[in-house]
């Protein structure tokens, strides 16, 4: 294992020296602040195709008018909450809506990654693989890390759920669900959530009799798959950012390369 330099600032005390209106004084070097950013963004679990994410190289299609102004708008809004949180926003979260492959999944670990930066926690979950984990966690025989798995989600300081009602619906992932939704709503701990689903108050339209195409999620609405009040408790936690309309980057990228 290399040897860890020692800052050249403040000599490995993490205490650097400073001079306040002529009076001598210490204070925390930059070094320690970087070394817990580094650690909290091992801890946020944050899947390799995403961990160089960031909202410097989020594509919003400048090919596209229509496509590169509702990107925009959504990136702008989206960084905009990573800057001004927790003081500057009115809610406590972020609820990205739109179809597979237009940037829901890049611009929320976007927000957590620029949280993270500022100090504050954040913690990334698949939403099926948390609820197979929980799942497990009733089984005697599993680890430890099963079992901790809930209560991770429940006390992070910031939860990113991706993949929001990825999951076939029963009672047990709707109360789990409602649950989870329910007490960090209570305890104004922030959300931030991708989904796949519709719901009319992001501006989705009502389907018709014959369904939408494409992913089989967009056939179904939030309700559906994560219950009424998980789904009301969300969105008075969230702002919803839609990307509804914008195609999906990789059928856009294997035309490029016909």
């Amino acid at each position: 294992m290399a040897e860890q330099e020692t800052c050249a600032v403040c000599g490995g005390t993490g205490w650097r020296s400073v001079n306040k209106d002529g009076v001598a004084a210490v204070e925390r070097c930059d070094c320690v602040l970087n070394e817990r950013v580094g650690n909290m963004l091992i801890n946020a679990n944050i899947p390799p195709l995403y961990r160089n994410a960031s909202f410097e190289n989020f594509n919003t299609q400048p090919e596209n008018p229509i496509a590169h102004r509702q990107l925009q708008t959504a990136a702008t809004i989206a960084a905009s909450f990573a800057r001004e949180y927790p003081y500057g926003t009115k809610r406590q979260g972020l609820l990205f809506i739109g179809d597979p492959g237009t940037g829901k999944t890049h611009l929320a670990v976007s927000v957590i990654k620029r949280l993270i930066s500022r100090g504050f926690g954040a913690v990334f979950f698949d939403y099926q693989n948390l609820l197979e984990r929980m799942r497990a966690s009733y089984d005697p025989a599993a680890g430890s890390a099963s079992r901790d798995t809930y209560r991770t989600a429940l006390e992070c300081e910031v939860l990113l759920l991706d993949d929001l009602g990825a999951h076939r619906v029963s009672d047990w992932v709707e109360d789990t669900v409602t649950s989870l939704i329910t007490y960090r709503y209570n305890n104004n701990k922030p959300i931030i959530a991708t989904t796949n689903l519709r719901d009319p108050e992001a501006g989705d339209a009502p389907l018709s009799s014959a369904g939408i195409g494409g992913d089989s999620s967009a056939r179904y609405y939030l309700t559906e798959r994560i219950g009424q009040r998980a789904r009301s408790r969300l969105f008075e936690m969230c702002r919803a950012i839609s990307t509804r309309g914008v195609e999906d980057y990789r059928i856009r990228k294997g035309k490029m390369l016909q």
